[in-house]
């Protein structure tokens, strides 16, 4: 019976990371987001659990953060956005004032900057889409008091909620609004410093407790297997052309190693659980985690289906522990359930936050009604991981996700069904019942390193990186005394620092922001460091940058077939992530706000039956505020073709194909939903296309007989016409 079924665990573990800012010749940090989300996320995500004492979760550390913290708190870190913050107003010169305009208002502008009417003002003030000349234009109109205040809010609007009912001061502030003075500017910057300096010390008083475990990551966030062998990447991605073969697996055991080390300083105990970079997993990763005394770690459910036999996987599988067995030795498995993680990371930011956490309450309802099913008459426990960054997402929920958190933890710390479990006390009471046969290797994102490896510029930084690390050794045999001197040792620190995941992250076209620039070019300053270091001239390519330029209104293509949920809803973060993409203003991820257009993004792609398309819009708009708006593809391949897209004030969504006018009948019929986005599906059997073909086509916005935008400008969106072998050269870049 249900009512004798044990209840199901929930597993919750939020990952804390940042990459390493900092460059160690000059100890200046390239950007500012450590101090930022230090205010916003780090010490407000683990403080909430003061109000609920029956939840238990996991936080995972990455140690090249917390060194991070360390040196905020000390007052040792210093970056251009906070040395402009604390500059006074009237010394600010030509050159402050533009990077202020361009780099003060990078915050998710619908939760950080349009609530705060002031802030709305300075924004409007700027223009909500300035290119370099308009900023140098808009200078004049600021005024001193303008400049102060925007350097306080740039602040204050990353200072969680949390802050404001627990300091006077910070609640001042946001009560005060504007005029504010020199001396506020200073206290701010304090209040800042005092918080990281509280971080790590709040953990470690709810691990004391027992209410949370925290876990590490190997210390400056690599991808492990790729460090013990770039071969790796060959097991998903067979025919990709990697770059000259990297193998040092001895890399990854110092990674790991001393991120256990340095969690026993400042925790008291050595780690029971990493997160391995990326949920980067393999054989060789594995055993390094066993011969470090590990005892568990988690990664992604698509790494456990390619690690059993095909057919095998169920969702039976997914919901309880494995263990790997290696040379007597073993380590254990959780397995994240992506559909879960990626609710909270990418979908319920635009919900109510009572129905989103009613949403996840019940979707672990179901998974406990199927599993009890399964289960029959012998029930079993099961958990259930849900595992996702603990900062990036929130800034795009309304408050920081503070109403959403506290509903999710009160609905789970009052559902008798649920019980929110600890990763390591729950394996004390339910050691792992199955034996994985063998380990993918692979990350959380599809099960393979194509973020990471393959393109043409994470090769460059490869092969940049081997020649660096070759240098070194190099250098330590013909001097070996300089090994163990303090130059030695930090060009070493720097060959681990560039190892970590987070440049290659923005090399190739998988993603871009606003500071490509400053990854690039920190990435490549570690490297010369090493050089520097040891009394020789960095070469000069290191001075050449690795990542092109993205060109505004680039359209990149897609990477593999795509088969989206048509329901108007972004339900994963997989969805789309293989699609092209065109923004209508050059994207980035701090600044993706582009209020001037009412068309923000669109993303096609295809599978072997159908075209999809997905366009976003620069504000959320209701299915009412849209009447008298009509979307089209005018397609210049095939040419006569276009699709009509007209949305009803109910929320329902008309698609209709025409050919030279005339009204196609399609089977199956084409596709629309609308609720957070557009998202269309295409038969391809309406389009007389054949293979070899593409399809060319434009965007158009029209209200009444009236064109209001057409994307993309001067040129159209081509896709050529899909066969099964399409992508099958993909990685030869």
């Amino acid at each position: 019976m249900a009512d004798a079924y044990p209840p199901l665990n929930v597993l919750f573990l939020w990952h804390q990371h940042q990459p390493f800012y900092k460059d160690l010749l000059s100890h200046r940090y390239e950007m500012p987001w450590v101090r930022l989300h230090a205010t916003k996320d780090y010490f407000d995500m683990v403080a909430l659990l003061d109000e609920f004492p029956k939840m238990r979760a996991n936080f995972n550390l990455v140690p090249s953060l917390l060194a991070q913290l360390d040196d905020y708190a000390a007052k040792k870190a210093q970056d251009r956005f906070l040395h402009l913050t604390l500059k006074k107003a009237a010394d600010l010169t030509f050159d402050d004032k533009q990077f202020i305009l361009k780099n003060f208002f990078m915050a998710n502008w619908d939760t950080m900057v349009d609530p705060y009417p002031r802030y709305r003002e300075l924004l409007e003030k700027r223009g909500r889409s300035a290119h370099a000349d308009d900023l140098v234009r808009v200078q004049q109109f600021f005024r001193e008091q303008d400049w102060t205040d925007l350097q306080l809010w740039f602040n204050l609007a990353w200072f969680d909620p949390y802050w404001r009912d627990q300091d006077p001061f910070i609640n001042g502030l946001f009560a005060k609004g504007k005029g504010f003075t020199q001396e506020e500017k200073q206290r701010l910057t304090d209040k800042q410093a005092d918080i990281c300096g509280r971080v790590a010390a709040k953990h470690k008083e709810l691990q004391d407790r027992g209410q949370i475990e925290i876990t590490a990551t190997p210390f400056y966030h690599p991808i492990l297997p790729l460090l013990c062998d770039t071969e790796e990447a060959r097991m998903a991605m067979p025919d990709a052309q990697l770059p000259a073969r990297f193998q040092h697996p001895e890399d990854a055991a110092e990674q790991i190693e001393r991120a256990a080390q340095d969690h026993h300083n400042r925790f008291g105990r050595r780690p029971r659980g990493f997160w391995p970079s990326e949920g980067s997993v393999s054989e060789a990763v594995a055993s390094l985690f066993m011969n470090a005394g590990v005892r568990w770690i988690a990664t992604d459910e698509a790494i456990l289906a390619r690690s059993l036999k095909s057919g095998d996987y169920t969702q039976n599988h997914l919901y309880q522990p494995w263990t790997l067995k290696r040379g007597g030795k073993d380590l254990h498995f959780f397995f994240r359930d992506h559909t879960l993680s990626d609710a909270i990371g990418f979908v319920y930011a635009t919900w109510d936050p009572k129905d989103a956490a009613q949403d996840f309450i019940q979707r672990l309802k179901t998974i406990r009604a199927s599993l009890i099913e399964a289960d029959g008459k012998k029930p079993q426990s099961h958990v259930v991981s849900v595992i996702l960054d603990g900062e990036n997402c929130w800034e795009y929920y309304k408050d920081d996700g503070r109403l959403f958190l506290r509903e999710l933890y009160r609905l789970l710390s009052e559902t008798p069904e649920l019980v929110t479990v600890c990763a390591s006390d729950y394996l004390d009471r339910h050691p792992p019942a199955n034996a994985l046969p063998n380990l993918w290797s692979g990350s959380w994102i599809n099960s393979n390193f194509a973020i990471w490896i393959g393109h043409s510029e994470d090769n460059r930084a490869w092969d940049l990186l081997k020649r660096t690390r070759e240098f070194l050794k190099e250098h330590f045999a013909s001097a070996p005394a300089t090994e163990t001197s303090e130059p030695g040792k930090l060009a070493w620190e720097e060959i681990l620092i560039a190892e970590g995941s987070d440049w290659c992250w923005w090399y190739g076209d998988d993603h871009s922001s606003a500071n490509d620039e400053a990854f690039d070019w920190l990435f490549r300053k570690h490297l010369m460091n090493v050089y520097s270091l040891l009394g020789a001239k960095p070469p000069e390519d290191l001075h050449l940058p690795i990542k092109a330029l993205r060109k505004e209104n680039a359209i990149l293509p897609p990477t593999e077939f795509i088969a989206p949920k048509i329901d108007g809803l972004v339900t994963s973060y997989f969805e789309w992530i293989s699609a092209g993409i065109y923004h209508t203003e050059a994207g980035t991820m701090a600044t993706m706000h582009r209020a001037q257009n009412f068309v923000k993004s669109i993303y096609f792609g295809s599978d072997l039956e159908t075209l999809y398309i997905r366009i976003d819009l620069s504000r959320s708009m209701t299915a009412q505020q849209l009447q008298g708006h009509l979307f089209k593809l005018i397609f210049l391949n095939p040419s006569d073709y276009e699709v009509v897209v007209q949305i009803t004030e109910t929320g329902l969504v008309q698609v209709k194909t025409l050919s030279q006018g005339a009204e196609q009948t399609s089977k199956p019929p084409a596709q629309g939903a609308y609720k957070k986005v557009l998202e269309l599906a295409l038969p391809l059997a309406d389009y007389n296309l054949k293979p070899g073909d593409h399809f060319e086509f434009s965007v158009i916005l029209s209200k009444g007989d009236s064109e209001q935008e057409r994307w993309p400008i001067g040129k159209t969106i081509s896709l050529p016409y899909p066969t099964p072998t399409i992508f099958s050269d993909s990685w030869r870049v």
